[in-house]
C-alpha cells in the first residue's frame, strides 16, 4: 500500500511532505497526494482483478482521442 503501509495516513502525509523541497506549495502537496491516491487505487483494482486488456485500453483511448 502506497499510503499508510506501516504507519497511519497522517504520519505518511507528514513523511511525504518532509521529503519535498522547502519551497513546496500547497498545490504541489495536494497534487502529490492525489497522484499517490490514484496510483494506490489502481494497484488495489489490479489486485482485485479489475483490469482491462491492452486491446480494450487501446480501443478506449482511441475513442477518447477523437
Amino acid at each position: 500500500m502506497i499510503l499508510g503501509v506501516a504507519m497511519n495516513i497522517k504520519e505518511h502525509v507528514l513523511e511525504i511532505t518532509r521529503k519535498m523541497p522547502e519551497d513546496v506549495t500547497i498545490e504541489d502537496i495536494m497534487a502529490r497526494l492525489y497522484l499517490l491516491k490514484k496510483v494506490q487505487k489502481g494497484i488495489d483494482q489490479a489486485d482485485q482483478g479489475q483490469m482491462v486488456s491492452q486491446e480494450e485500453a487501446k480501443h478506449r483511448m482511441g475513442r477518447w482521442l477523437k
